[in-house]
């Protein structure tokens, strides 16, 4: 975590540095918090509480810095630990991380692009990486096609992940001794963001796509991999291949890209049982903006990720719904290619056409895409919100709500489910009508063993509505 200083050392660097005075203040005295799940650092064992005073930001003749500062305690002394969480124009590999085989398709291009500082250019479709010629400003482009849209490029620079990489170290407390884990190609931004992070922080990393759930298992223990980046789709594959077996190594298992069940969750719990399970609500543009913790309720993807500040509409109070409004250092400079009629900015504030709304504790709920949104007999419809509730069934593993016309209530909703099993139709229309409204109870199910997935893992939201027109 950083070498040990005495206090009057990092304040004499700081001195160095022109650091203000009333900042040194701000930072050593203000803003202080208490977390028992810090690590202990290594060269005081019997710490017992870590106090932080946050991240100090100074410019000087040397450049831009960041440090973070812990105070450690225990009852016999104290000890102050300076963690650099300087943010580079590049991406960086330490090293102390080793990439494990198998070697990922794309990690080669992906290590030579860190090396060189090119653009790095990852693309759904192709697992492979293209690297651009190095120039003094290094960016990341990633195309993603939405589940309705036409293909786009993000470009975002290596600052706007650093920023979350910091983050992963201070709050989750994962660094050098941990091993990542991912099931997807380098060419999806989940993958590439975690592969990116393990090498920044100084910690292993493993690729695991393309092979089977068993083999993925078997990896895992060999590896001794503590830390998971995966999409629901992927855990559930990882749990068939799991077959009971439980693995104590790892410790932290992000889910992004989706909810996870009830049903998948438990499932989780049984088989890493020393894990905790963060799931994180993002996109491309915006990437984190909210995750889960013990206190989430039922429904919520969690309360705002650290640094970001939500709003509803113009300033909705708790409990209305409106468009959400995302300010974080964490934000896409823009669109290389392509575009999104989603994507609108107010100020700092980036909205991706989401709808939602804020409790009184700060979770947010979810409703759905301004743009999916239809009117069903004058009701408004969020097709996503019947998608995550029929989803949350036993035996359905994917779920599409299709939003077709209606001559007399404008729109009637086709849902496509994906279950190896017969479904139960009239118990799925009243859990709908309980839970969402009359509006929202699908017209017709249809039951598909596979339904079509974009790269991304989501729905192939186009394909489903040219197979439903062929259907009839």
């Amino acid at each position: 975590m950083g070498a040990v200083c005495t206090q009057l050392s990092i304040i004499e660097r700081w001195r160095h540095a022109k650091v203000p005075v009333d900042e040194m203040a701000r930072v050593l005295e203000g803003n202080y918090f208490c977390d028992e799940s810090m690590p202990k650092h290594d060269g005081f064992p019997d710490a017992n509480k870590c106090r932080g005073s946050g991240i100090a930001h100074h410019r000087s003749q040397y450049g831009s810095t960041e440090t973070f500062l812990c105070l450690w305690q225990s009852n016999t002394r104290s000890v102050y630990t300076s963690i650099d969480m300087t943010t580079a124009q590049n991406f960086n590999m330490s090293p102390h991380s080793h990439v494990l085989p198998p070697l990922a398709q794309g990690m080669a291009q992906l290590l030579e692009g860190i090396t060189q500082g090119a653009t790095i250019l990852a693309r759904q479709s192709d697992p492979s990486l293209v690297l651009k010629e190095p120039s003094p400003q290094q960016w990341l482009m990633c195309e993603t096609s939405g589940s309705s849209g036409a293909a786009k490029t993000i470009r975002r620079s290596p600052a706007s992940w650093q920023a979350s990489f910091a983050i992963t170290a201070t709050r989750f407390g994962i660094g050098a001794n941990d091993t990542y884990a991912t099931f997807g190609t380098l060419g999806h931004s989940l993958t590439l963001y975690a592969a990116l992070e393990a090498l920044h922080l100084g910690a292993d990393y493993i690729g695991l796509a393309g092979q089977s759930p068993k083999r993925q298992i078997e990896a895992l223990t060999t590896s001794r991999a503590t830390v998971i980046y995966a999409t629901p789709s992927q855990l559930a594959l990882l749990v068939r291949g799991a077959n009971g077996v439980n693995l104590p190594d790892p410790r932290a298992i992000f889910s992004g890209g989706g909810k996870l069940s009830d049903t998948l969750r438990s499932l989780l719990i049984q088989i890493f049982p020393t894990a905790k399970i963060y799931e994180f609500f993002g996109a491309s543009e915006t990437s984190f903006i909210t995750i889960t913790d013990d206190q989430t309720p039922n429904g919520s993807v969690g309360r705002p990720y650290p640094n970001v500040t939500l709003r509803i509409g113009d300033g909705l109070t708790p409990n209305q719904t409106g468009e959400v409004w995302v300010q974080s250092p964490y934000l896409f400079d823009g669109y290389a290619t392509g575009n999104s009629t989603d994507t609108s900015w107010d100020g700092p504030f980036l909205s991706i056409g989401e709808m939602g709304y804020l409790d009184e504790s700060g979770h947010l709920f979810l409703r759905g895409r301004l743009s999916r949104m239809v009117t069903v007999a004058d009701k408004n419809v969020f097709p996503e919100e019947i998608e995550t509730l029929i989803s949350q069934v036993d035996g359905i593993t994917q779920c599409a709500a299709i939003p077709l016309p209606d001559p007399l209530r404008g729109h009637r909703i086709v849902c496509v489910i994906q279950s190896s099993q017969p479904i139960n139709e009239a118990a799925l229309r009243q859990l709908c009508h309980a839970k969402l409204g009359p509006a929202s109870v699908p017209k017709t199910f249809h039951r598909l063993t596979e339904i079509p997935m974009l790269a991304a893992g989501k729905p192939d939201l186009q394909a489903l509505r040219k197979m439903l027109g062929d259907l009839t």
